[in-house]
C-alpha cells in the first residue's frame, strides 16, 4: 500500500517540483501549473525549495524525465536535504519505483499529492469513507510491478502465500474487498444524507461552486451570517456545508461544496458524487470565480467541464466575479506595440470582454471587503423569488 501521508507535515519539509513543456503545454502554461502544483505542496504543508522543467516530446518509459535531468534534479535534492519530489504529471507504478530508487526520496505526482491532500483535510466519518474509496480505486489497477505493504490488513497472519503474481492478486483481492467495504458504507451514508435532504422541505436550493480557493466559503459566510471554516488554502472545504438564508421576506437553502480544480482525480470525483448531489439537485448555481487570479478564464472552463462530468451542466447560474480588491494590472504605455495581454487589461476593460455577451447574470464583488454585495444579493433574490414563483403561485400574495 502507499507509504502513510505526511499528515504531520510541517514547514521543515521540503520539496521540489518537476513539469513538462510540450506542444500540448508551453513555457507560460508549464509555470502556471507549477505555481498551481506549489500552492498544493503548500496546502499539504511543504515548502518548495525549486521548481524544474524540461521539454519533452514524450515522458521517458523509466524516470519521466530524461537521464540528464533526472541528474541534475538528484544533485540538487542530495545537495539541499529535499525531503519529498512532486510531479506535475501522473506516473506510472514503474516510473516511481525507478525515481524512488534514484533519488532516495517521497516521490509524489499530482494525483497522489491531491488524494494526500484530501485525507488530511477529511473531518467527518464521510469525507473519510469517501477519500479512502478514492485511493483505493486509484491504488488497484497500479498494483502490478509496485512493492505493496499490506501485511497490516490481513489480520496478522504473517502469511504471504508466495512471490510475484501470487502475490499481486493477493494484494488486488485485500484492495478489492476494501473497496466494497468503502461502497456499502457510503450506501449507508448517502441514504442519511437523502433523508435529510428531503427532511429540508421544498425550499429552493442554491450552490456555490467554483474553482478551489476562490471565496465560496466567505461568500457562504457572508450570506448565511455563520462561521463556515475558510482559510487561503486549497480545499479548505470538503464536505457539504447546507445553511437557512434569509433575504429580505425569501428563505432559501444555500449549500457550498467541494472546490474544483485542473486535473482533479477522476476518482476523487466518482468517489464524491453523492457530495455533489447538492449540486445536481440544485435549482441554482452561485459560479464564484476568483477575478484576480491571471487564468481565471481557464479556470471557468474547469469548474464548466466538471459540471457536466456530473450532470449539473444546464442548471441557472449566476457568475459571480469574486476578488475584485485584490485585481491588479499593468497598462501598456502608448509606444508599446507588443499585443495587449490579460495583464493590460484594467477591470473595467475585461467587463467589456466576452462576458457582457453571457445570458446569465454576471457580478463583481468582494466579498472579503463587502463590496457590490448588495447589487449580489439583490440579483440573487429576484432569481430565487421567480423560482419560488413557479413553484408556489399560491404563495404570490407574499411578494
Amino acid at each position: 500500500m502507499k507509504e502513510k501521508a505526511l499528515s504531520t507535515a510541517i514547514p521543515q519539509h521540503h520539496c521540489v517540483l518537476i513539469g513538462v513543456i510540450n506542444k500540448f503545454q508551453d513555457d507560460s502554461a508549464s509555470k502556471e501549473y507549477l505555481d498551481e502544483l506549489a500552492f498544493l505542496a503548500e496546502t499539504y504543508g511543504l515548502k518548495t525549495k525549486k521548481t524544474f522543467t524540461q521539454k519533452l516530446e514524450k515522458p521517458d518509459k523509466a524516470t519521466f524525465i530524461g537521464k540528464g535531468k533526472t541528474e541534475e534534479v538528484k544533485a540538487f535534492v542530495t545537495e539541499n536535504n529535499v525531503d519529498v519530489v512532486i510531479f506535475d504529471d501522473e506516473l506510472s507504478p514503474s516510473q516511481q519505483r525507478n525515481l524512488e530508487k534514484v533519488f532516495g526520496k517521497k516521490i509524489l505526482d499530482r494525483t497522489t499529492l491531491i488524494l494526500e491532500i484530501f485525507e488530511q483535510r477529511a473531518q467527518t466519518a464521510h469525507a473519510k469513507t469517501q477519500v479512502q474509496l478514492a485511493q483505493m480505486q486509484y491504488l488497484l489497477p497500479r498494483l502490478t510491478g509496485m512493492w505493496t505493504h499490506l501485511e497490516r490488513q490481513r489480520g496478522g497472519t504473517g502469511t504471504r502465500g508466495g512471490a510475484g503474481e501470487k502475490e499481486i492478486e493477493t494484494d488486488r483481492r485485500i484492495v478489492r474487498d476494501k473497496i466494497a467495504l468503502l461502497k456499502e458504507r457510503l450506501r449507508e451514508i448517502d441514504k442519511q444524507m437523502a433523508t435529510q435532504r428531503k427532511s429540508r422541505g421544498e425550499l429552493i436550493r442554491v450552490a456555490l461552486v467554483g474553482y478551489t480557493n476562490v471565496g465560496k466559503s466567505t461568500i457562504m459566510n457572508m450570506l448565511s451570517k455563520s462561521n463556515v471554516f475558510a482559510e487561503n488554502k486549497l480545499f479548505a472545504t470538503l464536505d457539504t456545508t447546507v445553511r437557512k438564508v434569509t433575504i429580505d421576506n425569501l428563505f432559501f437553502l444555500l449549500s457550498d461544496t467541494v472546490g474544483f480544480i485542473r486535473k482533479l482525480p477522476t476518482q476523487l470525483v466518482e468517489s464524491f458524487k453523492s457530495t455533489l448531489d447538492e449540486v445536481r439537485e440544485a435549482d441554482v448555481l452561485i459560479h464564484v470565480v476568483d477575478i484576480s487570479h491571471k487564468n481565471f478564464e481557464e479556470h471557468i472552463n474547469v469548474v464548466k467541464q466538471t459540471l457536466q462530468d456530473i450532470g449539473a451542466g444546464d442548471k441557472p447560474t449566476i457568475l459571480v466575479f469574486n476578488k475584485i480588491d485584490a485585481f491588479t494590472y499593468t497598462p501598456k504605455d502608448e509606444d508599446d506595440l507588443t499585443p495587449t495581454t490579460r495583464e493590460n487589461l484594467s477591470l473595467n476593460d475585461v467587463k467589456r470582454t466576452w462576458m457582457k455577451n453571457l445570458n446569465n447574470p454576471v457580478l463583481f464583488i468582494s466579498a472579503q471587503n463587502k463590496e457590490n454585495v448588495e447589487e449580489f444579493k439583490k440579483t440573487l433574490y429576484d432569481i430565487v423569488k421567480e423560482l419560488h414563483m413557479k413553484r408556489y403561485p399560491y404563495n404570490n400574495l407574499l411578494y
